[in-house]
Formats: structure tokens, sequence, C-alpha cells
């Protein structure tokens, strides 16, 4: 697993169809739900009519620790669902990668959030540990 200051990144030895499964597989058994999915190829195509490499963007929620963070900080919802891509890269590989939900709420000067956000950083690195 590849960490940047803001992501989990992972490598997969899978097609990008069977990634997004995968993804949405793990992030079920960890509590999430997608809420929204982003076919970036597929709105650049329309709307640019240009070629890009498959990329969706998967927003994940975790109803309890979203209703928590809603409780502890009434705009967190600006930085909600938790975002997830699964992206073809320039190299043909699969990648997916994952928001580090510590570094995001960093941004944000509320103590209370720290605690959920911990609980969500270890959830995203278990789902991308596992596909």
């Amino acid at each position: 697993m590849h960490a940047t200051n803001y992501s989990y990144s992972k490598i997969v030895n899978l097609s990008f169809e069977n990634a997004l499964k995968k993804v949405t597989e793990e992030l079920k058994k960890e509590g999430f739900g997608i809420l929204s999915e982003i076919d970036v190829k597929q709105t650049l195509k329309m709307k640019l009519n240009v070629d890009f490499k498959p990329y969706k963007i998967l927003g994940a929620c975790n109803p309890p620790n979203a209703y928590k963070a809603l409780q502890n900080e009434e705009q967190i919802g600006l930085m909600l669902p938790c975002n997830i891509v699964v992206y073809v890269n320039d190299n043909g590989k699969t990648v997916v990668s994952a928001i580090d939900p510590v570094a995001s709420m960093k941004a944000v000067e509320n103590p209370a959030l720290g605690k959920i956000a911990n609980e969500i950083q270890s959830k995203m690195k278990r789902i991308i540990d596992k596909v």
C-alpha cells in the first residue's frame, strides 16, 4: 500500500470492473454504503468529447460515524462522503485509492472529530488492504 499525505493507494491485480466489485464488497463489510458513483471517463466524454482512462469516484458513507460527525460539527457534510477512486493508471494497471479522513479532518479544528476520523481511517486502510 502506498500512502500520500491525503490518501492510501494500492495497485491491484484485478481488472477495473473486478476492482470496483471488490471495493464495493469490502466497503459493505466495513459498514459503508455507496451514496454516489461518478464515472469520470463517461462524464468527460459527454461534456468535453475527450477520451479518458477508466476512472470512477465512489462516495462511501458509514451512517453511524457520519451521524456522530454531524452531531459534533454541523458543516462537516462538506467533507462527506468519503471518496474512494478506482482507475487505470498510465501503465495500464488498476489502482484503488481512499481518502485519509484524519488528514482531511485536520482542516476542521474540532477535537471531537479526531476519534471518528481515526475509526474511519482504520476502516479505509483495511478496505484498501483487502482489495
